[in-house]
């Protein structure tokens, strides 16, 4: 995919270019800029930053890499905070958008970046992801790059305390435990057997917050979709249901069909979409080209979020690929809860994906 969060030892990541994060003068302290020259080599990169000279902050130049395993380290001389007053969230901006179009002139395809200037210069964690994720991704909408966001722990990604918060709420109200909790409340949950549902042996069961509902056949239904994931409908009269053949003869539009629908509906063109999606656009041709096309949840989820759309669309579009959602899974919550409070920034729920440690969207 086209933009990863990836968990890493920058000096250890294979890509075109490494961002440095270097102090103004031709010199090295210590952190993420001390970490590459001992790994390149201080001696030969310190001669080559020397033939470079100062650095204004903001701004970007390159060296070889020397002993690293890349082409090229790009060096940027982060901003230190020192309040906000002094233009330092703009300066920041620079140093990735400088970053990214040096990377592009000298022909890179993948480049990895540390989060600049969240270290010994001060800069508020979360401001900080938030201006790397926006620049970036401002940046893949018009170029074809592989670019890595390196972090040494999940803990690294400092998201609002607000967002999280909600987030859990989110999770405990809407899991497949909590569903069960709303109905039958207290600590152990109590459930009757509904007619014609597998059950334990007695009429009453009694079991622990852990068990699984849909284990005993219990379904709790919100707005149309069991939390078991199964669409419900009303029972079909008899002289209305249709044959097997006339059924497998009816089979609807596939995920590919659907796909390509919505796209048009929604008015953007296919590269808008895929990357917005980040998705590659080897593998969207791929799709493109096969109607009977078979994605990743991820991928499928990816494309629901760059199109915008809203929840029941979301769910029929996944159907066509014999994919649910499920209230036992918090990849799946996680992600319905962006799409239930409108937040379609793939990059930013790709931060809350891997800050809780589930797989991120793209292909």
């Amino acid at each position: 995919m086209p933009f990863q969060i990836i968990r890493n030892d920058i000096t250890r990541v294979k890509a075109d270019a490494i961002v440095n994060t270097a102090n103004p003068k031709p010199c090295f302290m210590r952190g993420t800029d001390g970490a590459i020259y001992a790994a390149a080599g201080k001696e030969l990169l310190l001669a080559a930053r020397r033939r470079i000279g100062d650095i204004a902050p903001g701004q970007a130049a390159y060296t070889d890499a020397f002993a690293l395993q890349a082409k090229y380290i790009i060096h940027t001389v982060g901003p230190e905070w020192t309040g906000g007053e002094r233009g330092e969230r703009d300066l920041l901006r620079s140093c990735y958008a400088n970053s990214l179009d040096l990377a592009a002139k000298l022909k890179c395809s993948s480049i990895a970046f540390p989060l600049i200037s969240s270290g010994v210069y001060g800069f508020p964690e979360e401001e900080a992801l938030n201006i790397a994720l926006s620049e970036i991704g401002e940046f893949l909408l018009t170029h074809e790059m592989d670019v890595f966001l390196v972090v040494l722990n999940r803990n690294a990604l400092k998201l609002s305390e607000a967002l999280l918060g909600d987030i859990e709420q989110y999770i405990d109200d809407h899991s497949a435990s909590g569903l069960l909790k709303k109905e039958y409340g207290g600590d152990v949950l109590y459930a009757r057997r509904r007619e014609n549902r597998p059950t334990p042996p007695a009429n009453d069961v009694l079991y622990e917050k852990s068990s699984s509902a849909c284990d005993y056949g219990i379904e709790e239904e919100t707005d149309g979709v069991s939390i078991c994931g199964a669409f419900t409908s009303p029972e079909m009269p008899i002289g209305a249901r249709k044959s097997l053949d006339e059924v497998l003869k009816d089979t609807g539009e596939t995920f590919q069909q659907r796909l390509l629908r919505l796209i048009d509906e929604s008015g953007m063109d296919d590269v808008t979409v895929y990357k917005k999606a980040n998705i590659d656009r080897k593998v969207f041709s791929r799709i493109r080209c096969r109607e009977d096309y078979r994605p990743k949840k991820k991928t499928a989820v990816a494309f629901a979020i760059a199109l915008e759309l809203d929840l029941p669309t979301t769910r029929d579009l996944l159907s066509r690929a014999e994919i649910a959602f499920s209230p036992s899974s918090r990849f799946d919550l996680i992600v319905t809860y962006f799409i239930d409070h409108k937040i379609y920034d793939i990059f930013k729920l790709n931060a809350a994906l891997f800050r809780y440690g589930e797989q991120t969207l793209g292909e």
